[in-house]
């Protein structure tokens, strides 16, 4: 079982910035960003891999969020510039990657997730 922690969420301003951190107990290939609003559902926002210096984004956030690994740390960041009010949710930090990086239903391992609010 993996275990792991996000870490760095808050309340800031609109145009501010956060940076989230999820330390996983072991080496995972895949891991991931999602975010759940009130009354939505949980949506991606990053994924990467552990081995290549490309991670993708969800188009809301690209431009804006940046994601890395530091993969001596088994630790993943999620830095967010210029945040909106949009952007406010429960970020939760994934891995053990079964389908496509996008997908909910395609991590087996969850966190407890991290709330960031955004006020306008």
């Amino acid at each position: 079982q993996v275990q792991l922690v996000e870490s760095g969420g808050g309340s800031v301003q609109a145009g501010g910035s956060l940076r989230l951190s999820c330390a996983a107990s072991s080496s995972e290939f895949w891991m991931a960003w999602f975010r759940e609003a009130p009354g939505k559902e949980r949506e991606a926002v990053a994924a990467a891999f552990r081995d290549t210096g490309n991670p993708s984004y969800a188009e809301t956030v690209k431009g804006r969020f940046t994601m890395s690994r530091d993969n001596a740390l088994n630790t993943a960041y999620l830095q967010m510039n210029a945040l909106t009010p949009d952007d406010t949710g429960r970020y939760y930090c994934a891995a053990g990657l079964l389908g496509p990086w996008n997908e909910r239903e395609g991590y087996k391992y969850w966190g407890q997730g991290t709330q960031v609010t955004v006020s306008s």
